[in-house]
């Protein structure tokens, strides 16, 4: 399929226990369109702009680890940072109180693309989050809905990529989490772990869990690479 200024690819992906997903995503990490400058403003250059619109493995990780979590009827679920939002979407599949949350000006068109092609109601929550530089209110897009509640489960994947990482996401999460939240962080082993669980620490956030994480089965025709990330589990 081709939409104006980049280009996106069709997949069908499996996760155990909630059956395959449909997930249009950008064909590669070449494509970019920011014709009005709205991801710009947000701090997104050329170079980083496609990556939320790919499929990593990382997420793939953190998708199956919710797909085995039992669903609470009381408990509200965030995810940051999510991209693609493949872990909201089975988490919603399954029932869950979700919120999918990302800075990208494009993530929730996608997420709403992708509820449609999975015959998933729209109910789905979407809202803006980015952590690291305060972006004034007045250059984000009309209609583009603030994160500002406090959840019990906060998910991501693959967020500490570069070293200022660790003291910002730490301070988003604080500031989103409930008093006794549990957070699960999928890391692909980027090298500032160490430095995430200092600043989670300092906020009251122990590790509970530091579990490495096995390879998932390959998905259609692409082989599965072998994956050496791990899974972070706090609570407070």
């Amino acid at each position: 399929m081709t939409m104006p200024g980049y280009r996106t690819k069709l997949e069908s992906i499996a996760i155990a226990g909630v059956g395959n997903l449909f997930i249009r995503s950008l064909l590669d990490r070449q494509q970019y369109y920011d014709p009005d400058g709205a991801a710009e403003r947000l701090g997104i250059g050329p170079a980083v702009w496609p990556l939320f619109g790919l499929l990593w493995p990382s997420a793939l990780h953190l998708a199956a680890q919710l797909a085995l979590r039992p669903v609470c009827a009381d408990e509200k679920i965030l995810e940051i940072g999510c991209g693609l939002g493949l872990a909201s979407l089975v988490g919603h599949r399954r029932g869950a109180r979700i919120t999918a949350s990302d800075c990208h000006p494009l993530a929730g068109d996608f997420l709403r693309e992708n509820l449609l092609l999975n015959d998933l109601c729209a109910s789905l929550r979407y809202k803006h989050g980015q952590w690291g530089e305060a972006r004034p209110a007045s250059i984000l897009d009309a209609g583009r809905i603030q994160l500002s509640s406090r959840y019990d489960l906060i998910i991501g994947s693959d967020l500490l990529y570069d070293r200022d990482m660790p003291a910002e996401l730490a301070a988003f999460i604080d500031q989103h989490a409930v008093d006794d939240a549990e957070v699960w962080i999928v890391d692909p082993n980027r090298g500032h772990r160490p430095a995430f669980n200092r600043n989670m620490a300092a906020l009251g956030f122990a590790l509970q869990q530091d579990m490495q994480l096995s390879s998932l089965p390959p998905q259609a025709d692409s082989p599965a690479a072998p994956y050496k990330g791990r899974m972070l589990v706090y609570q407070r």
